[in-house]
């Protein structure tokens, strides 16, 4: 009995030495992801260049954090899911900022094997796990709303009609899903009412005889132009 509980205590110290390194990452991760959204939100006003290079500017400090992450689990083979619940939220929040910036430079999906070849991620050692990414991706929907709003705002009046277009084939792309998960099921509801909100925009952009308004890359270049002038 001594000797099996002598196991047990070593074992379980071992096992509160690895939860508390992966903590601090965890905390260090948590930290900097805040200031990367705290650079992004400013998206919502101008399309400027130097907000998103301001967040990828980010990127080398944020794959040295998972580096981290991935070295403890590395010598932990098998007890990636033991720990996990440390980073999910950051990395949710994570996919969130990368598929974001990845929509305003391609106005497309960033995949799942670009995020983790993004954060130099080896998915044999410690890779993204899938309702992680999706619920990123969820978050990002979200976001795209309040997107739209701003963008028309500003005069870009055919926004709505590209994130209308975009929304309705990721939710498409979701319904062929079998969600099994309540959390990730209820975040994927909330797709639907996010492009309900866009297309109620562009309801309102087309009756006005908007919708053929200069388009995001040229309202973009526009401001540009206005800041440079107003510097001058």
């Amino acid at each position: 009995m001594e000797e099996q509980f002598a196991e047990f205590r070593a074992e379980l110290d071992e096992t509160g030495s690895v939860y508390e390194q992966l903590r601090i990452i965890a905390a260090n991760l948590d930290s900097f992801i805040r200031l990367m959204q705290a650079a992004l939100m400013p998206i919502h006003h101008c399309s400027f260049p130097q907000v998103k290079e301001k967040v990828k500017g980010y990127m080398s400090d944020l794959c040295g954090l998972y580096a981290q992450l991935a070295h403890v689990i590395k010598d932990k083979p098998g007890q990636y899911y033991r720990y996990h619940d440390l980073w999910r939220n950051q990395t949710s929040t994570v996919v969130f900022v990368l598929a974001f910036l990845h929509w305003l430079d391609t106005g497309g999906l960033l995949t799942h094997t670009e995020t983790e070849a993004l954060l130099n991620l080896d998915p044999a050692v410690f890779g993204i796990d899938l309702e992680d990414y999706l619920i990123g991706l969820c978050s990002f929907s979200n976001e795209l709303p309040r997107y739209v709003v701003n963008r028309v705002t500003a005069g870009d009046y055919n926004c709505p009609k590209e994130v209308s277009t975009f929304l309705g084939d990721l939710y498409t792309a979701f319904r062929t899903l079998n969600l099994r998960n309540d959390h990730l099921r209820k975040r994927f509801d909330g797709i639907k009412y996010d492009l309900k909100k866009v297309e109620e925009v562009l309801y309102d952009v087309k009756i006005r005889g908007l919708l053929n308004g200069p388009s995001l890359q040229a309202t973009a270049t526009g401001n540009e132009s206005n800041v440079a002038t107003s510097h001058q």
